[in-house]
């Protein structure tokens, strides 16, 4: 399955509503604690199975997430770590870019999401604990939501209702929010932990999964929020996003720290589908195609896009690329990636990450094995 290698580590993808073959990826350098950033646009190649880079824009600071506008096939909206949001016409070349840079919120902006029903407006979610309404064409906020008493780290539109999204938040709470009204509408006290990510099911506008540090996926129906129509237990760490199908009402996406992507149907009892476990850091972006049914993609800080069809092994075209190319530096049959040792503080884990190793055991016949050396942290 075709993969992209980017310099930086990956933090955010999406797939283009517009064309097929098209999906963006957003970069952050030193895993986003310090340092420049890159978006990059890449294609799919109709005759084979690689993705080759049609334009990316560098920033001065990481790209934490990005959205596709529903209005204009070539706009993408950038989330930046210096609490800037940037708008890009990929049809201009990098040097008249971004065509707009948006400057109100007063820490790091996470999330970004457009809005696919009215398609004139897009959210952004901020570490300054708040929300903001945007429209391409004003060069201020429509409006800003601050309700929430930590990090807001994403907010997400409903699929059918225009003036309706959610929140989720380093508070432990899930917020329902209308435009039309002062303040929140709904607030659920979803996870003990911090919440990560939310994302609406495409097919019953009432029904929102949530993802936290708990390690836990909860599905909630907001006209009986009190307890969850279904948890979803199965990832090791802290779940980083989560994202619904466009084309199957039950099955949603995953990814985690754990370094996995999961697919899952919650109204089944055995709920996990599938589980990938070809990202070698962290898997921190996911997406599934609104046009090509079955297609998925993935980034994570092993600075690797991945694009698969559901069923088949993502890593299948990366273990011939290494095998070939003697990428890694080669100990026996071992390859030794990612040695480093740091301390991040950042989506509401805080860990020590000590000399922790990862090692690709690689045999020829295309299999493969991931161990760690030590622990990298504890949630």
């Amino acid at each position: 399955m075709p993969f992209f290698k980017t310099p930086f580590n990956g933090y955010s993808v999406k797939f283009s509503p517009f064309y097929e073959s098209r999906l963006a990826v957003a970069t952050a350098q030193n895993f986003g604690i310090l340092g420049n950033g890159r978006l990059h646009v890449l294609d799919l190649s109709p005759t084979a199975p690689t993705l080759s880079n049609l334009v990316s824009f560098d920033t001065a600071d990481g790209v934490y997430d990005l959205s596709w506008s529903e209005s204009h096939d070539s706009l993408l909206i950038a989330a930046i770590a210096d609490g800037s949001v940037k708008i890009y016409d990929t049809a201009l070349p990098p040097t008249a870019n971004p065509i707009r840079s948006l400057h109100e919120h007063t820490r790091e902006v996470h999330s970004t999401d457009y809005n696919p029903t009215r398609r004139d407006s897009f959210l952004t979610a901020s570490w300054d604990d708040t929300i903001k309404l945007w429209t391409v064409d004003r060069p201020t906020s429509v409006r800003t939501f601050k309700e929430h008493a930590y990090c807001v780290y994403n907010a997400a539109w409903n699929p059918r209702h225009s003036d309706v999204f959610c929140s989720a938040s380093g508070d432990c709470t899930l917020r329902i929010w209308d435009v039309r009204e002062a303040g929140s509408t709904m607030i659920i006290p979803a996870h003990e932990f911090e919440i990560l990510a939310c994302d609406w099911n495409k097919y019953d506008d009432c029904v929102i999964a949530s993802a936290s540090v708990d390690k836990s996926i909860k599905l909630w129906d907001v006209r009986n929020y009190r307890v969850p129509i279904a948890v979803l237990n199965g990832h090791g760490y802290a779940v980083r996003r989560v994202k619904f199908s466009p084309h199957r009402r039950n099955l949603l996406a995953s990814c985690s720290y754990d370094m996995t992507v999961c697919l899952w149907d919650f109204m089944v009892e055995d709920a996990l589908v599938a589980r990938y476990d070809h990202h070698t850091e962290f898997a921190v972006g996911v997406d599934m195609s609104v046009l090509v049914e079955g297609l998925l993609a993935s980034t994570g800080w092993d600075e690797l896009v991945y694009v698969w069809q559901q069923g088949m092994d993502p890593r299948a075209v990366v273990l011939a690329f290494e095998q070939t190319s003697g990428k890694g530096k080669k100990l026996g049959d071992s390859y030794l990636c990612g040695m480093y040792s740091c301390k991040l503080e950042m989506n509401a884990i805080r860990w020590n990450r000590a000399m922790y190793g990862s090692a690709l055991r690689c045999s020829w016949k295309l299999s493969i094995n991931l161990f760690v050396v030590g622990h990298p942290f504890d949630v």
